[in-house]
């Protein structure tokens, strides 16, 4: 009469084993003769939790922790189990293709002095170790790509701002893609080199993005991944900052791609604003994110990845010409204006690129303030009084203000407001006035003479929304100064976790090492904070 099913496991105190040698360990035991299911995890409480929902966990697996290897297989016989757990060892022996290396330095220090010419580091080891060995790489004077996920988010605000303060990018943490110089790091497509940068904070949107360029006949130049938190509040866009910052410098970008689940609001205004200045096009997909519109400048907004890499291909096609804008003084910006549907569109676009406290757009046509008075397209008192008020403040640096001609409408506003532009601009000429004209040439009032009168005065006049704000925010962005990032060769790379980033290296032809990481201590994360204070010390 038979036993029935049979579940014995193996512990492996302090061993490390990167999570692609576990699954395919796992998968080996699994097709074993005999064997129906079979679990390998470092037995984390999640973990352990996982392999008892499976029914893996025998009571002898009580004594492993969250530093040990556990090895559970459930067979149709004792017998069977024993002898799946028997071949662990020889599994474990041939997990590596032929891109095995001769041999593999036990630390990062050891490995760049085998390939000192590597210029990055890819970090793949469990999230609790992830910041100390990209800590060392910045150290070593190497920028990072940081795949490992469960970083703490103040481990990774620290770790970017040191790469930040030392010219070296840290993409990620959780940073599935990138391709640098022609290399794919993590899950990059094979794609052609081209006139297209990307920086995405989603691996798979750029992986989509590279794809669809490829097929249109394009390519990149680089694709930059940020990691998913890199545009929220805490962090604050660094790394997509440098990114920016690297591709508008880039002699072989000629069109950038940026790519993102909505950042916050400040974040993405600085990311835009610091876009505008970039002298190239700029094609921005903010997914689900409302459009400001189609095109700002040298900003154009996608509606979806496909279209996003249609628009980089059109924008390349057009070439630079008449991107290289002015930049104004840096000041506040105030707009007047008597239409609110007129107001509302320059507010979405200026949210888009500027910073909150940076604008302040008034409809002075809204019923707070037409209580008592007639509309402002009628009488321009209050609208009169608010530009001296806000043409007298040093802080203001340019002033947008709306006509609208037609039946009904003032008979010559234009001719109302020129004194008054003129008079605030005779005080502070570094004040800028621009103006949205509404109107045709049919109307009563005359839109040629309206024109002319208002350029007299020293205002800019524009016909449509999308020209006012494609002024009012070249004028209002500032370039950040940052520590440039050098678009360097790759030179080679040094792998730090998973064997299957070292072998697609090697298969792409790129000099790579193989670190033969195991966890300080062996695991013990007291003992190893103990170290770490020592070495410090």
């Amino acid at each position: 009469m038979s036993a029935g099913p049979a579940v014995r496991c193996a512990v492996r105190p302090g061993s490390y084993y990167d999570s692609v040698v576990l699954m395919q360990l796992q998968r080996s035991l699994a097709a074993l003769p005999g064997v129906l299911d079979a679990g390998v995890m470092m037995a984390t409480p999640a973990n352990r939790e996982l392999l008892a929902a499976s029914g893996l966990l025998p009571e002898d697996a009580a004594t492993a922790g969250p530093q040990d290897l556990l090895i559970a297989v459930r067979a149709e016989s004792d017998t069977a189990a024993g002898e799946a757990l028997s071949r662990v060892d020889a599994l474990l022996q041939v997990r590596r293709s032929g891109n095995e290396q001769d041999f593999r330095p036990r630390s990062l220090a050891a490995a760049l002095k085998i390939l000192p010419e590597a210029r990055w580091v890819l970090v793949s080891v469990p999230g609790r170790h992830a910041a100390g060995v990209t800590g060392e790489a910045l150290d070593q004077g190497r920028n990072v790509f940081l795949y490992s996920d469960n970083v703490p988010v103040d481990q990774e605000v620290s770790l970017k701002r040191k790469a930040r303060e030392h010219g070296l990018l840290v993409l990620g943490p959780d940073c599935g893609t990138a391709a640098i110089g022609g290399i794919g790091f993590g899950f990059a497509n094979r794609v052609r080199r081209g006139p297209v940068g990307l920086i995405g904070a989603s691996g798979t949107g750029l992986q989509a993005v590279m794809s669809h360029l490829h097929a249109l006949g394009s390519g990149i130049s680089q694709a930059i991944g940020t990691g998913g938190r890199d545009l929220s509040a805490e962090v604050g866009g660094i790394t997509a900052l440098q990114a920016l910052d690297l591709l508008r410098r880039d002699p072989e970008t000629k069109v950038i791609v940026l790519i993102s689940k909505p950042p916050a609001p400040e974040v993405a205004a600085r990311l835009l604003g610091l876009a505008r200045t970039a002298g190239k096009p700029v094609v921005v997909y903010f997914l689900g994110a409302p459009l400001p519109g189609r095109r700002i400048g040298n900003l154009c907004f996608a509606a979806s990845l496909s279209e996003a890499a249609e628009l980089a291909v059109e924008e390349t096609d057009k070439g630079q010409q008449g991107l290289q804008g002015q930049q104004g003084r840096q000041g506040l910006l105030r707009g007047l204006f008597s239409g609110g549907t007129l107001a509302q569109e320059v507010l979405l676009g200026l949210s888009a690129v500027l910073p909150p406290g940076q604008y302040q757009i008034l409809d002075l046509g809204d019923d707070e303030y037409t209580v008592g008075r007639l509309h402002p397209m009628i009488d321009q008192d209050l609208r009169l009084r608010r530009l001296r008020q806000e043409a007298a403040d040093p802080e203001v640096a340019l002033i947008l203000l709306d006509v609208v001609l037609g039946e009904g409408a003032h008979a010559d506003p234009a001719g109302e407001l020129a004194p008054a532009i003129e008079e605030a601009r005779s005080r502070r000429p570094e004040l800028e006035v621009a103006v949205l004209m509404i109107g045709t040439d049919e109307d009563p009032q005359g839109l040629g003479n309206q024109i002319e009168t208002l350029e007299r005065a020293g205002a800019r006049v524009f016909r449509t929304a999308g020209e006012l704000v494609d002024y009012a925010t070249q004028r209002s962005s500032v370039s950040e100064e940052l520590q440039p990032v050098q678009p360097e060769p790759v030179g080679g790379v040094v792998n730090v976790g998973l064997e299957s980033f070292y072998d697609s290296l090697v298969a792409q032809g790129t000099p790579a090492v193989q670190v033969d990481w195991r966890p300080p201590a062996g695991g013990n994360e007291k003992l190893a904070a103990i170290l770490a204070r020592m070495k410090s010390a």
